[in-house]
């Protein structure tokens, strides 16, 4: 008599105190698949994840399962009565493939393919994005915002100085649109960084805290993103030669920073020790030229004074 088989069912129930967003990513974790694919299994209908298998085989699969939150069960596989008399000869086939080890991770075909890595999306705030990539676009929009500025710098000269009020209007006007587009493709940036890491795209609104807002940009490139699909899809794609050559360029752009702030400091410095040093040999001459006035009037004083006192001298006597 054959051993008995038994199959892993499951109907879309969860074990107590499992919320249905964490069974899912669990379970795609598991499956090694999107959350998309395995969203299927949830629809209250029964599902066999698994068939086939020994009782000790059927129990490690379901402590596995059971591990991701959901409350799967095992049930006998239907036996199958043989008749003799109906038995028709098959030709020979290959030999069955060994049996697959109780302590493997389960797999099944969830009926879609899982993409390795999501397509990216600049311009949405769906999709991820990881550390580099954030870097990299935000320094092609620093270098467009630049470029669009001197653009409309020049047209709001020209139209200055044909028509002042006219220039005025109508480079406000330029300015407030730029800033509008510049304020929503950061915001686009930032949202798909969030995704990366596992985190709601409204956290953006931390940007506007009071000194949370200035920290908060640190902390997007320092946590690291899922490695795996999420909740917010697959992983990014790996990181091209662009992408690391114009993330490499901020290091460049924050050195120049640094450069230029010490220097300004310095030539600071130096015009303030200078001006310093000057007004001290001002003061100290103004005070060199008193003390010759002071000390020289009294002798000039005592001169004229012995001139005076001295007796006539007697010329004919002479």
């Amino acid at each position: 008599m054959s051993e008995k088989r038994f199959r892993i069912v499951f109907d879309g129930a969860l074990l107590p105190g499992v919320d249905l967003t964490t069974a899912k990513l669990n379970l795609a974790a598991l499956y090694k698949s999107e959350v998309s694919a395995v969203e299927r299994l949830f629809n209250g209908q029964p599902v066999t994840l698994k068939g086939e298998l020994s009782q000790t085989d059927a129990q490690t699969y379901l402590q596995a399962l059971k591990n991701t939150g959901i409350d799967a069960r095992i049930e006998a596989e239907p036996s199958i009565e043989l008749n003799l008399a109906e038995t028709h000869p098959h030709p020979q086939t290959a030999p069955p493939p060994p049996p697959e080890s109780p302590y493997a991770t389960p797999h099944s075909s969830l009926g879609e393919h899982m993409p390795e890595y999501a397509a990216l999306k600049p311009f949405g705030i769906e999709g991820r994005i990881g550390r580099l990539r954030f870097l990299a676009w935000s320094m092609v929009l620093s270098l467009v915002t630049i470029a669009v500025v001197a653009i409309f710098a020049l047209i709001g000269l020209a139209l200055v100085s044909a028509d002042s009020t006219a220039g005025l209007i109508i480079g406000g006007i330029l300015a407030f649109f730029l800033c509008l587009a510049v304020l929503i493709a950061s915001i686009m940036i930032s949202v798909q960084r969030l995704h990366d890491i596992g985190w709601s795209g409204w956290l953006w609104l931390l940007y506007l805290v009071p000194f949370i807002g200035s920290v908060f940009p640190l902390l997007l490139l320092a946590l690291p993103g899922n490695s795996t699909a999420n909740r917010y899809g697959a992983p990014p794609p790996p990181n091209s030669t662009a992408v690391k050559v114009l993330s490499s360029l901020w290091v460049v752009v924050i050195a120049l920073l640094i450069v230029g702030t010490l220097a300004g400091g310095l030539s600071t410095i130096q015009d303030e020790y200078e001006s310093t040093l000057e007004d001290s040999f001002q003061s100290s001459s103004e005070t060199i030229e008193e003390i010759d006035v002071e000390t020289l009037s009294p002798a000039n004083s005592a001169n004229d004074a012995a001139e005076e006192a001295r007796p006539p001298v007697d010329s004919a006597r002479e």
